[in-house]
């Protein structure tokens, strides 16, 4: 049921808003304030999907009480109404939040093709919402042990600075999670991390993918692409498994992080970037560089700031906190109520090695909730000790 707040002095203008709204709708709550003082202690107290806020009134008028909404991060959509005479005043709230304004006296059609629009994009905002915290916590470093805590510091200093970082660590400790977190609390945060598998790229396509063609440029290249550099500007590039990347593209990237410029394959023009680099690998990268499988300059270029994020079993006791977190998740990803696990099945799952790290240990639990039909105990745990 959608709540609906209408601020109005006048009590014919209220009843017109009210019964239009009715007729529309009949799951819509409607609720009323004679003036602009009771509407923003209602706005305070309660939470509505939509006002629709008259401009002129006595004491505390329209545009006061939109300004004093958003003052205080109230982000519901505002319809504003308008006289006349108040147009300009109307034009003026949309500049500042307002969604629209109608003019004195309502008609029908343009209001409720108003209100639709301005529901329709509440609702629009409230699942952007949902979605950014399902992939926000997707992303959460879980665990309170000496060495994440010191990840975790180590992340809050560097955070907002532009300091390449190279995150290393076996498959599955979560590397990807600490190029998150980084990008997170840094000042490019509001532009999407873009992220790169080089190990999962063909090496011929590698160069391509990462800064681009032009038309023409090869067999397959059938128009202009621009490449993870270029989409990256302004904001964060992170190579994930650069162990792998060719040494002919280690060779472009490394120019581009010395001259801050790419040129896309097949094409003449020197393209400005502004990127911050985040790699990680899973590989030694000093016993790469003597077998001439990467670069020594690139290493140095992409490791100003060296994060090791520790294998599972060098912090077991985060494996308690670990498993409760994948109880919760894992169960609402399944939509069941959240299943009890015994202090025995938790001793047995912290005392194991986990080859295969968080990922392995994520499985296991996820496995025991899909085919446990009771609460889990040591008995339904099978490991390859």
């Amino acid at each position: 049921m959608q709540k609906i707040l209408i601020i109005e002095d006048e009590i014919a203008i209220r009843n017109v808003l009210k019964n239009i709204l009715i007729d529309e709708n009949k799951k819509f709550l409607i609720e009323e304030a004679t003036n602009g003082e009771e509407g923003l202690n209602m706005l305070k107290k309660n939470i509505y999907d939509l006002v629709i806020c008259d401009i002129k009134m006595p004491k505390v008028d329209g545009v006061e009480v939109l300004n004093k909404s958003l003052e205080n991060d109230i982000d519901t959509p505002f319809i504003m109404i308008s006289g006349h005479g108040d147009i300009d005043t109307a034009v003026e709230c949309i500049k500042q939040g307002a969604f629209d304004y109608i003019a004195k006296p309502p008609d029908l059609n343009r209001l409720l093709t108003t209100i639709r629009h301005a529901l329709n994009n509440e609702t629009l905002k409230k699942e952007n919402k949902v979605l950014r915290k399902k992939i926000d916590s997707k992303h959460n470093m879980i665990g309170e042990s000496v060495k994440m805590l010191e990840i975790k510091k180590i992340i809050e200093k560097i955070a907002n600075t532009d300091a390449r970082v190279l995150i290393t660590g076996e498959n599955g400790t979560g590397k990807e999670l600490v190029a998150h977190a980084i990008h997170k609390n840094s000042t490019r945060h509001k532009i999407p991390m873009i992220e790169v598998n080089c190990a999962a790229i063909p090496s011929e396509l590698i160069e391509s993918e990462l800064f681009g063609h032009e038309k023409g440029s090869f067999t397959s290249a059938h128009k202009q692409k621009k490449g993870k550099f270029e989409l990256a500007d302004q904001g964060t590039l992170f190579l994930d498994e650069i162990g792998d990347m060719s040494l002919s593209a280690q060779a472009k990237v490394l120019r581009a992080l010395q001259e801050n410029k790419i040129t896309r394959v097949g094409g003449e023009k020197e393209i400005d970037i502004n990127v911050r680099i985040i790699a990680a690998t899973n590989k030694n990268l000093k016993e790469e560089i003597k077998n001439n499988r990467f670069r020594e300059d690139l290493l140095h270029r992409i490791s100003v700031i060296p994060i090791t994020v520790p294998a599972l079993k060098d912090r077991k006791e985060d494996i308690p906190i670990l498993i409760d977190y994948f109880m919760e998740i894992i169960c609402k990803e399944h939509r069941i109520t959240k299943k009890e696990i015994s202090d025995k099945a938790i001793t047995l799952l912290s005392n194991y090695d986990w080859p295969g790290n968080i990922r392995e240990l994520r499985n296991v639990i996820e496995r025991l909730i899909i085919l446990t039909d009771h609460k889990i105990t040591d008995k339904d745990i099978t490991l390859n000790q």
